[in-house]
């Protein structure tokens, strides 16, 4: 019934990007980060929306506002409403919260919060807009010809677009710009509050050499990862955008990767000298989140259906030899996902100021109403016996209605007795006037 359903799903999956125009629409780019050439690409200037990878361009900005000495990592940014109010993925922090810049950006990579990103914005130029207007400057500084940008986070809007060739490009840029921050895109895990946080980018501790980037999933983008790989002396990476499972678009990415290392690749240009394209993003929502994907929530990272997800596309090119008995080869790529999930050691955030550190000055908001934390829900109300009843029938209690429970099974009985007294009394009657007409 599982392997009906899967490939039901593969079925569909292929008949809605038949119906969409996009077979063969899935963009990619393989790339070498010193030198900026071109290993391999498919559409890579085709415009595409880039949900969380976003999140690359807005940590550029953030560093580089660092690097101008506007802010350190230990600046506190608070958190407001409009911030709290943004969807998964996210923190969950109160208006109010103080985050410093340092944190800020470490769960940005991990976690992939979108409230954190609004955060950012904010703290670094006042307003989600005023941000935006400083993405667009600094993407056309580093040749993003395909993009604009509208949000820090990469949440859905029609004007907010990139490409695989831009991606890359920003990529290329922090590494180059930045190295002494690239421990930033290859932490495995976060530990805050007594919960670990994984990182999203499965790759990591997976494929040998991998040391970054970033994931992002929208129903409108897919299933879109930036990889980055160092094996001796050469830095690779690739992007890929618009898969329609996380697995799928982890099978593609090791297997472009792999190939590239192995030398089967040769290059063939540079990321600046791709063509663009033009047109307009495509639109993955029958794809990746159509009836049989009612599970992928928008804004949330992760394949949402886990073992019954379609399989891969077939864009496996490497092959090396199956742990089976049988010896047939595989793709590298599925061999690679199919590994578990390894350990990090997480590295801890915090809320609040830099502790030990009093040079950073909390932040003044215009409005005190954006930073005034959420009230309290009201509680819960206790269910109506009735309803309790009910669920005292189908079996379903909690500890929590015990007397409850108690009083409805007593009630329950002293129903049921009554109605069989009341029952025998009418049995009764009607056989004394039956005896009576007699």
């Amino acid at each position: 019934m599982k392997f009906a359903r899967t490939w039901r799903a593969v079925a569909v999956a292929a008949l809605g990007l038949a119906s969409i125009g996009l077979a063969q629409a899935t963009p990619y780019v393989v790339f070498d980060f010193k030198t900026g050439a071109v290993l391999k690409q498919h559409e890579a200037t085709h415009k595409w929306f880039p949900a969380s990878t976003t999140k690359l361009l807005t940590v550029y900005v953030a560093l580089e506002a660092v690097r101008e000495g506007r802010f350190t990592f230990d600046s506190p940014f608070v958190v407001t409403r409009r911030a709290a109010v943004m969807p998964p993925s996210k923190m969950g922090f109160q208006p109010g919260t103080i985050i410093t810049l340092g944190n800020a950006l470490k769960m940005l990579m991990v976690k992939s919060a979108n409230d954190v990103a609004i955060t950012v914005a904010e703290g670094i130029d006042g307003s989600v807009e005023n941000f935006a207007a400083e993405m667009n400057r600094t993407a056309h500084k580093l040749g993003m010809n395909d993009s604009h940008f509208v949000t820090p986070n990469g949440l859905p809007d029609v004007d907010h677009y990139s490409s695989a060739r831009d991606l890359a490009l920003v990529a290329e840029s922090l590494y180059r710009d930045f190295p002494e921050e690239a421990g930033l895109f290859d932490i495995g895990e976060l530990s805050y509050g007594g919960h670990t946080i994984r990182n999203y980018n499965h790759l990591l501790g997976k494929f040998p050499g991998a040391d970054g980037m970033k994931t992002g999933f929208t129903c409108a983008a897919g299933f879109n990862i930036v990889v980055s790989a160092t094996r001796g002396d050469r830095h690779l990476g690739v992007v890929v955008l618009g898969q329609a499972t996380s697995r799928e678009r982890d099978i593609v990415a090791a297997d472009l990767l792999q190939q590239a290392f192995t030398g089967h690749d040769q290059p063939s240009g540079t990321l600046q000298s791709l063509p663009d394209e033009g047109g307009p993003p495509s639109d993955m929502h029958p794809y990746a989140c159509g009836k049989l994907r009612a599970k992928a929530v928008e804004g949330a990272e992760g394949d949402a259906l886990g073992s019954d997800a379609p399989a891969a596309s077939g864009n496996g090119v490497v092959r090396i030899a199956a742990k089976a008995a049988s010896g047939a080869p595989q793709d590298y790529g599925v061999a690679v996902v199919s590994e578990p999930l390894p350990r990090f050691d997480p590295l801890p955030v915090y809320i609040g100021q830099a502790p030990g550190k009093n040079l950073a000055v909390t932040p003044v908001v215009a409005n005190p109403l954006e930073i005034t934390p959420f009230p309290a829900p009201p509680p819960r109300k206790v269910h109506h016996r009735r309803v309790i009843r009910k669920r005292v029938a189908r079996g379903e209690t909690h500890k929590g209605h015990k007397h409850h429970v108690t009083h409805a099974k007593k009630h329950a009985h002293k129903k049921s007795v009554a109605h069989h007294v009341v029952k025998k009394h009418k049995a009764v009657k009607r056989k004394v006037k039956h005896e009576h007409h007699g």
